[in-house]
């Protein structure tokens, strides 16, 4: 039988296929037993399939062992949510890590080391929503208000709702994702902390289900560090304090948000990779949109794309093969070797992904 691997490759949209097709490069370069497929997809698809996500494409996603997603628009749209809500990934890891030579705005960000853990299947995240008109016969009142529902909308002139829904299986499997997440981080010498952020004050009743769920399993774990924080408090020590902070479990929203946040803190959304893991599948997107504003001009920072495929490579069974590709686009920055402009150089993306296959030990 053969061990060999198969990932499916869906490049993405606007600038994100020039970050994708060098990486998939680098990759091939490094001779493992993976074979990458590229099925249709996205607007060419559209044009050739009349779908953005053939029927193939989705048979390839179910043969693969996991799938390098670049970034997309509206046309990869429904392949986003097969990967997510079809295959059930509801960990979606981000990691935030320092290094020296990226352009961190702070003036100290030596010790910026941490992992956002976004839920990805739950909160506003569902899509739930729509006319208020819609709620009115179950007679909904905020009692802050001291009013219905309907007689806020007729004084308001109508308006729209989103429902922010938190299970308790949904809040406890991605907590207990976090703490295990933290017991191999300390393992590996680091923290071994989790911190939770939520708004239970004011939204007691998802929110507030979601801080409790943690504070229980957290009583599991007396080995790791656990802290909950109000969310706008949260927001606050990430800026001031974000060498504090390890592996922070987060609802889905609040999950986008601070990853993007804590990528400004490093240096930007171009050095920022993601992993979504579910029971029996994954698969891997930077954390960055498609850059449309750069798309044909081959400056994409591919190093969200790379990192990124060195997640992959670590969950497909190759983690030393990961942390040389880690420890090669570290060294490319350590002496500002062939960087793109996002990071103060001038060079391509194809010209930084050839400095980190010559820095590959």
């Amino acid at each position: 039988m053969s061990n060999r691997k198969k990932v499916v490759v869906i490049p993405g949209d606007d600038a994100a296929p020039e970050a994708v097709y060098p990486t998939v490069d680098l990759l091939r370069s490094l001779e493992l037993d993976i074979d990458f497929e590229f099925p249709p997809s996205g607007g060419s698809a559209e044009e050739t399939h009349g779908t953005g996500f053939p029927d193939e494409t989705r048979a390839a996603i179910d043969a693969a062992d996991a799938t390098l997603y670049g970034a997309g628009s509206t046309s990869s749209a429904e392949i986003v949510r097969y990967l997510r809500w079809g295959k059930g990934t509801y960990a979606n890891v981000r990691p935030a890590r320092w290094v020296p030579g990226c352009k961190s705005p702070l003036a100290h960000p030596e010790k910026v080391d941490l992992i956002i853990l976004r839920e990805n299947l739950e909160d506003l995240a569902l899509g739930i929503g729509g006319d208020l008109e819609e709620l009115f016969s179950l007679g909904l009142a905020s009692k802050r208000a001291g009013r219905s529902l309907q007689q806020i909308a007729q004084e308001f002139g109508g308006g729209k709702y989103a429902l922010k829904v938190i299970t308790e299986g949904g809040a406890e499997r991605i907590v207990r994702y976090a703490f295990e997440l933290a017991r191999e981080r300390r393992a590996a010498g680091k923290r071994g902390k989790v911190t939770c952020g939520t708004k239970h004050n004011l939204i007691p009743e998802p929110d507030g289900l979601f801080r409790d769920v943690s504070a229980r399993v957290a009583e599991e774990y007396p080995d790791i560090e656990y802290e909950n924080w109000l969310i706008d408090d949260f927001a606050r020590r990430l800026i001031v304090e974000p060498e504090e902070m390890d592996v922070v479990v987060l609802p889905s929203l609040y999950g986008d948000i601070f990853s993007d946040a804590a990528g400004g803190l490093i240096g930007g959304l171009g050095l920022c990779p993601s992993g979504c893991y579910g029971d029996d599948y994954a698969y891997f997107e930077p954390i960055h949109g498609t850059a449309p504003d750069i798309a044909g001009q081959n400056i994409i920072n591919p190093t969200a794309t790379i990192r990124t495929a060195g997640m992959m490579l670590r969950h497909l069974g190759y983690a030393n093969t990961a942390d040389r590709l880690e420890a090669a686009i570290d060294a490319v920055y350590a002496v500002e070797d062939r960087l793109t402009p996002d990071q103060g150089g001038s060079a391509t993306t194809t010209e930084f992904c050839n400095a980190v296959g010559d820095h590959l030990a």
